[in-house]
């Protein structure tokens, strides 16, 4: 989940990279199964990414969700501090990786199972019960929607069970991640800085001196699932070497493909990121 105050921000990266419009694969998942199991097949080998429509997961939860995590941002740094620092799990600020990587963000990663949701609530808000209930309830919706789509990924490369990736999130031992992004606002030529925190963005034409809020990554495990309010800056790259903006939908979810799952799957497609 991403959380941010809606504003543009800059994606900044090497100015010789290609940029280019297109259209996001969009799986409906109201569809007949084997309808969406083709298509998502498709987006996987096309783009390692696509977004899901009629995903299940209801929108108070979601709702619900998003006030915990704006809550908890919208505190002093002094008191934010106390739920960090990530080691891996917690409240993390800058330092966004584990080989140093760094970014305009600040963050909340926590280990997604109700046990240690509930044993690390009383770190993010006033309302313990209600951080780890209203944190499982979104982990649980996100979870079916993942097992749902791995799912209908099996059953498009038809194997014969089709819990075969499924299961891997569904184990009551998988290691699964909750994860919020918060980014800066972003500062235009015009804006007052002290007005916005001085939290600011570099706008030099010089790529090395400009500031990205997450930088050019592959994500580790089997599937990411995005929701962003209204943030925008996400752009994906294809194969045929495009850097590819992609619109925000607070509404719905977008899927990335992880390196874990592109591994698990070569024996039966070839997925491009």
């Amino acid at each position: 989940m991403v959380v941010a105050t809606p504003t543009p921000l800059l994606r900044c990266g090497n100015n010789k990279k290609k940029t280019a419009a297109f259209g996001v694969p969009i799986i409906d998942l109201s569809d007949d199964k084997s309808i969406a199991s083709e298509m998502i097949v498709k987006a996987c080998e096309d783009y390692g990414f696509f977004k899901v429509v009629n995903h299940g997961v209801p929108k108070k939860v979601i709702a619900r969700m998003e006030r915990e995590a704006a809550d908890f941002f919208s505190r002093p740094v002094s008191e934010k501090g106390r739920a960090g620092p990530a080691a891996p799990f917690g409240y993390g600020s800058k330092n966004i990786g584990f080989n140093g990587d760094k970014g305009d963000l600040e963050y909340i990663l926590l280990e997604a199972n109700p046990l240690s949701l509930t044993q690390r609530a009383k770190n993010f808000s006033n309302d313990p019960s209600t951080f780890s209930s209203v944190t499982n309830d979104y982990v649980i919706g996100v979870r079916k929607l993942s097992c749902d789509i791995l799912e209908l990924v099996a059953e498009g490369l038809w194997i014969e069970d089709n819990s075969i990736f499924s299961k891997l999130i569904s184990n009551s031992h998988n290691d699964s991640c909750f994860r919020v992004n918060h980014y800066p606002p972003f500062i235009g030529p015009n804006d007052d800085e002290d007005e916005l925190n001085n939290n600011h963005w570099d706008l030099s034409p010089n790529p090395s001196k400009s500031k990205v809020g997450f930088g050019e990554h592959t994500d580790p495990q089997i599937l990411t699932i995005l929701r962003s309010n209204d943030v925008s800056g996400l752009q994906i790259y294809t194969h045929d070497g495009f850097w590819i903006p992609v619109p925000p939908d607070p509404n719905e979810f977008f899927v990335f493909v992880g390196d874990t799952f592109q591994v698990r799957t070569n024996k039966y497609l070839y997925i491009i990121i």
